[in-house]
């Protein structure tokens, strides 16, 4: 099989199907990565994954190239995993690259094979790309399309791949289902849908909305449990116990980013309104409303504990990931908060365990520290903002001994506010009175 794509899903998948036995190339047109990867480093920061990624190379089944033709000549099956970011001028999704790889990959192909879409697309996009395909690959072959949307969590995405908790796929032939059904038997007994091109393009984008929701939903009772002097943390606690409910992503702070969520229930509203339907996600407007506003909340959060201004003053940012254990900052709420700091003439120094390479290049305005007590040295606040283990086991008095004025908020809800308390800390939450 060819894997399409080696950003975070393509070097994933590709890895983790060599894993399983495949023969397995990797496509990509950066030949910088592509030589990395060859060489057997992760141009990505993903727990697990470098060690299969080099297991796979070891044994040879696994390898990388530029070439379309290469790949053509290479695959049975090719499985098409571009990036599907947000457009520069609206909310919709930019399926260029999708687009791109259809076009260069076709016009080589020298045999009946299957193309699987694995990328979060707009509902509609497979059908445009089977004409695609048929179009312009050589009349002697056919080419199957099929859709079978990826559901892996950054950080956890090896464990996603490998033992999913359910697979789902969309097709308009029985080879296509057979050869999907016959290429993940090796992960044992996992649930799989069979359905039609369109519910599985919709899949991931209803579920990256329900989550969204749910975030935004003890986000917003923040909101007011500030305002009544509540404790939202409790509030969330007591809610999770109904199991109609539950606890997972019942987390009050502020908010969610990556390349996911935030771009993609965007493009989820955008195509709805294509096709006449965008009353019915009007509420996902207000979720990213809500979204948006935990951000600024942080801020204000800050400049109350350092007295109303946050000009000239040194703030020690922890955490520029969107999440832990990974690199990614796409939308990252801890970088834009930092940004924030900077723009009111704020002294923002950030540390993330693994993201700083990153947040330099898209943040170079910022500073950047190598440790979080270098971050907190002479800072008059301390905004802890991405949930890494690192940070959530800080000892207060450490961290207080290199403060100006031990002031923290605690934008994630992780800290026990007690044990700061009790070391002198103004202590700070969303949602906490």
């Amino acid at each position: 099989m060819t894997v399409i794509g080696t950003g975070y899903l393509g070097i994933t998948h590709a890895a983790c199907m060599a894993k399983l036995g495949y023969e397995v190339l990797g496509l990509d047109i950066d030949e910088e990565k592509i030589q990395q990867l060859n060489n057997g480093h992760l141009p990505i920061y993903e727990a697990g994954l470098e060690e299969i990624l080099r297991d796979g190379l070891a044994a040879g089944n696994l390898r990388f190239t530029t070439s379309f033709q290469e790949a053509a000549e290479f695959g049975d099956v090719h499985f098409l995993c571009l990036g599907t970011p947000q457009v520069k001028d609206g909310w919709a999704a930019d399926t260029s690259q999708l687009d791109a790889a259809v076009e260069a990959l076709a016009p080589h192909i020298d045999r009946d094979c299957l193309v699987v879409g694995k990328s979060t697309v707009p509902v509609g996009t497979a059908e445009r790309l089977a004409a695609k395909l048929a179009d312009l690959a050589p009349r002697e072959t056919t080419v199957d399309l099929a859709w079978n949307p990826e559901f892996l969590r950054e950080g956890f995405a090896v464990e996603d791949t490998l033992a999913p908790d359910r697979i789902v796929i969309g097709v308009r032939t029985a080879s296509a289902e057979r050869t999907l059904r016959e290429l993940y038997a090796p992960l044992g007994e996992v649930p799989l849908v069979v359905t039609d091109f369109a519910t599985a393009e919709l899949v991931k984008v209803a579920a990256n909305a329900f989550l969204a929701t749910k975030i935004s939903y003890i986000n917003a009772m923040a909101e007011v449990c500030e305002a009544a002097s509540a404790d939202v943390t409790a509030l969330a606690r007591a809610l999770s116990y109904d199991d109609r409910i539950g606890r997972r992503f019942l987390s009050p702070g502020i908010g969610f980013g990556g390349g996911c969520l935030p771009k993609d229930i965007r493009a989820f509203m955008a195509r709805a309104d294509e096709l006449g339907a965008g009353g019915a996600l009007a509420f996902l407007r207000e979720v990213d409303a809500i979204n948006q506003r935990r951000r600024t909340r942080a801020v204000d959060l800050a400049r109350e504990l350092v007295g109303g201004s946050l000009k000239n003053r040194t703030v020690a940012v922890l955490g520029a990931a969107f999440k832990p254990e990974s690199d990614d900052i796409r939308d990252s709420p801890a970088l834009a908060v930092a940004h924030a700091i900077h723009q009111e003439g704020g002294l923002a120094s950030v540390y993330d365990p693994a993201a700083l390479d990153n947040a330099r290049k898209a943040y170079p305005e910022l500073d950047y520290a190598s440790s979080a007590l270098e971050a907190a040295r002479g800072a008059h606040v301390a905004l802890l903002l991405t949930e890494w283990t690192a940070f959530t086991e800080l000892d207060p008095e450490e961290l207080g001994s290199v403060m100006a004025t031990r002031n923290i908020v605690d934008g994630r809800n992780v800290l026990d506010p007690a044990a700061w308390q009790a070391a002198a800390w103004n202590y700070r939450a969303p949602g906490r009175p």
